[in-house]
């Protein structure tokens, strides 16, 4: 049996030996990975909703009704939205805006507040909403007011743009 176990040894010895190269070598490097990302805002679906007053009767004062914006901003973005006068405005632009029916125009005002103090506008660090992306959507309620409903009978309607700007 010795003469058994020796040679088992020396077979596994040399098997042993021929596995490993007697002077492996090796060399590194390195390497960079990169992404470059730039910020983005846009409206989300569903970007806005109407502001719909309604229908109301000739005497109505003060009518309210909100609508809301949808923004997604890159995360860690600064943003500022305007809305702008309208397709009805007069020559107060913000402050002149109106629905219209034909040449009949109804009053309006859009606010960023729901205390309806604060005009909504287009004038950048002044009357706009602020904010900072999420990088998810983000609801921005837009209150309107119609002062008074005392005008001729019909629909009235107008069409205002919101801007994201970044």
């Amino acid at each position: 049996m010795p003469l058994f176990r020796l040679t088992a040894c020396l077979a596994l010895a040399a098997v042993a030996s021929a596995a490993v190269p007697a002077a492996a070598q090796s060399t590194s490097t390195t390497f960079q990975v990169r992404m470059s990302i730039s910020s983005v805002c846009a409206f989300t679906a569903p970007a806005a909703t109407d502001i719909d007053f309604g229908d109301q009767p000739s005497t109505a004062t003060d009518v309210d009704a909100d609508g809301e914006l949808t923004v997604s901003c890159t995360p860690g973005t600064a943003y500022q939205i305007t809305l702008d006068a309208g397709q009805n405005a007069g020559a107060g632009g913000i402050t002149a805006r109106n629905m219209s029916n034909g040449t009949d125009l109804v009053p309006y005002q859009l606010y960023r507040d729901p205390g309806r103090t604060l005009v909504w506008g287009l004038t950048l660090d002044t009357d706009i909403v602020v904010g900072t992306g999420t990088g998810g959507p983000q609801t921005i309620p837009v209150y309107g007011r119609v002062p008074s409903a005392n005008f001729p009978t019909g629909s009235y309607f107008d069409v205002v743009t919101a801007t994201v700007v970044y």
